[in-house]
């Protein structure tokens, strides 16, 4: 009997036992629960660096001559030479083409025949007007003849006139076969050649008149009103990598072009040497009165409670708080900040949604040994 006691009895034991230990380890649990830190999430940050002057606009476009004149002959035929090719140096006088002078050549002929006739009727007429007046002195004739005879004389003289300068005009279109620069330039284009047929006026030869060079951009609608005539502009080019150049605007489209809905704007460049025609530049253009402010990510950029706000890591704490912040503009890189943030201040650049108030939040020690007691074993990274 007493064996069936003690067996209950130490049945009745273990159980007590090892409820006790449950509950020793559900309170364990629940301690831990308690105090288990938050946990610390890693995050990638930029240094703010110095204020910047506003956007910079930058644009390429080609060198070319401020003047470039398209030549063609004065008058129609079918071209026999062309003197000259692209890149050819040309000066004042230089017969660049010529066209099939024959007929010209015929013509002056003709008129120089014609003038031939109304000298030899001028002789005629005059020496009717002459016997007219003698005639009448003597009162052998009327003075209708006598004014007849003047009227045929005066005829005779405008016909002299006119033959004369038909005449000039037929010499002028002789002349006018031969096509010649009147600028010294450079030929940068030939839309004719030998054998074709050319009407009055249509371009054969381009040349840019040596001088002022200048460089053409096409600029956006949304930037045109930063571009006036007299703007002050960087130039630089491809070919002349250390070739700096101050450049001024000096003409912008009145209207943009229907296609590609951007203004022609021509930027004048100082005279060097260096600077070839058809070279490809780049025109770098500041933002006029615009106030300084700081360049962030644009991912950096967040919003509470519908206001635009960063998240700044405290380096002493390792944590991260949010700062509202006045936007001053967008530009290709990301976002500029006017106020809110300082230099030197680590914000926290990408993975904003995830961000709260007094977040622990974790640096790579790369980034720790550079800006204070911030650590971690992280691999997120810091951009200059």
């Amino acid at each position: 009997m007493s064996s069936i006691v003690n067996g209950r009895f130490a049945s009745l034991s273990k159980g007590i036992l090892f409820a006790a230990a449950l509950g020793a380890l559900s309170a364990c649990s629940d301690d831990e629960k308690v105090e288990a830190p938050d946990p610390v999430r890693p995050v990638k940050v930029v240094q703010v660096a110095g204020p910047d002057s506003g956007r910079i606009f930058i644009y390429s476009g080609s060198v070319r001559a401020r003047t470039e004149m398209n030549l063609g002959f004065r008058v129609a035929g079918k071209i026999t030479e062309r003197l000259v090719d692209v890149g050819d140096r040309v000066e004042p006088g230089t017969v660049l083409a010529r066209l099939d002078a024959v007929d010209y050549e015929l013509a002056v002929r003709r008129a120089d025949a014609d003038l031939s006739a109304a000298g030899k009727q001028v002789d005629i007429t005059g020496l009717a007007l002459r016997r007219a007046e003698t005639l009448a002195q003597k009162n052998v004739t009327p003075q209708s003849q006598l004014e007849q005879a003047q009227l045929a004389a005066d005829q005779a003289q405008s016909q002299l006139q006119s033959a004369e300068s038909a005449l000039e005009q037929a010499k002028n279109q002789v002349a006018y076969t031969e096509l010649k620069a009147t600028q010294s330039g450079i030929v940068t284009t030939v839309s004719a050649d030998v054998g074709q047929v050319v009407s009055t006026g249509s371009a054969v030869l381009a040349v840019a008149v040596d001088g002022e060079k200048e460089v053409q951009i096409a600029v956006p609608e949304m930037d045109i009103a930063h571009f006036k005539p007299g703007k002050t502009v960087k130039a630089s080019f491809w070919s002349a990598r250390d070739l700096a150049l101050d450049g001024k605007v000096r003409e912008v489209a009145g209207s943009a072009d229907a296609q590609s809905r951007t203004f022609a704007v021509r930027v004048s460049l100082p005279g060097d040497e260096r600077v070839l025609l058809g070279t490809t530049a780049t025109i770098t253009a500041g933002e006029d009165n615009a106030a300084p402010a700081f360049g962030l990510p644009l991912a950096a950029l967040a919003q509470k409670d519908g206001k635009p706000v960063v998240w700044v890591v405290d380096r002493d704490k390792g944590e991260v708080s949010s700062r509202p912040v006045v936007v001053a503009g967008y530009n290709d890189d990301g976002v500029r900040v006017s106020e809110g943030v300082s230099i030197g201040d680590l914000v926290v650049s990408a993975g904003t949604q995830f961000m709260k108030d007094g977040l622990k939040v974790r640096l790579p020690e790369t980034v720790a040994s550079r800006f204070g007691s911030v650590s971690s074993q992280s691999t997120a990274s810091i951009q200059p």
